[in-house]
């Protein structure tokens, strides 16, 4: 639902874009330069804040992590994040979608458990699963985006409660910048990141009200442009 938004405002002239929001899931719209509308690439990266807010929950009894602290005072549990990384999800290629049957509590407590076995603190925990989101947006990056890029400087542009998390975009900013990736948050090109997807829905209703499709086929195998929605009067 988000891709045409992230096309219309962000698509640029030189530079490459890759919009990744981070809400309870990871998702992701990449706009090469110049894109047209069947350039447009868009798909579920893995767990944005779902699983560190689950265990934030259980370990800690708070909603999520604020600012990344409690991930700040762990250490990542490197064999926990890698053997999740080579799950089927992540090397499954685009169009791909995921949701709380992929990554929801049953996958948080099974991680909790890898953690705990590999003798690592709650800390540990949280730590290792903001890693995992991290590495998890990276992998898709690299795996399914980067050549598209070409050589144009590409700008990572995070939306989301997950560009608050300190600790995350530290992270993605490790993996990230050696792949030639500015990372920064929509809030620097003037959407705040919380509100994206409020925008979003907006220009979808907008659409629709003037009866133009609101979907990018490209983004989502879809087999034609369509108008989403119906506006209904009471």
């Amino acid at each position: 639902l988000v891709p045409l938004l992230d096309y219309v405002l962000f698509r640029h002239a030189t530079r490459g874009r890759v919009l990744q929001n981070l809400g309870g899931i990871g998702n992701l719209t990449a706009l090469p330069p110049k894109a047209s509308p069947l350039q447009v690439v868009a798909f579920d990266t893995g767990p944005g804040n779902m699983v560190i807010d689950q265990l934030m929950h259980q370990l800690f009894g708070k909603r999520f992590d604020r600012g990344g602290k409690t991930g700040a005072r762990g250490k990542v549990i490197k064999p926990v994040v890698s053997d999740r990384l080579r799950a089927p999800f992540f090397a499954a290629r685009p169009p791909k979608t995921a949701g709380r049957e992929q990554f929801g509590s049953d996958y948080a407590a099974r991680f909790l458990t890898a953690c705990r076995k590999a003798g690592g603190r709650a800390e540990d925990a949280i730590a290792s699963a903001t890693a995992l989101t991290a590495e998890s947006v990276a992998l898709a990056y690299s795996s399914f985006l980067f050549k598209s890029m070409g050589k144009a400087p590409v700008d990572f542009i995070v939306s989301g409660g997950g560009a608050r998390n300190l600790t995350l975009m530290q992270m993605l900013h490790e993996q990230l910048e050696p792949l030639g990736c500015t990372v920064r948050a929509s809030d620097d090109l003037g959407l705040p990141a919380e509100a994206k997807e409020a925008a979003a829905f907006a220009l979808l209703a907008y659409e629709t009200w003037h009866r133009r499709p609101g979907n990018i086929p490209s983004a989502t195998g879809a087999s034609r442009p369509a108008i989403l929605g119906e506006i209904t009067y009471a």
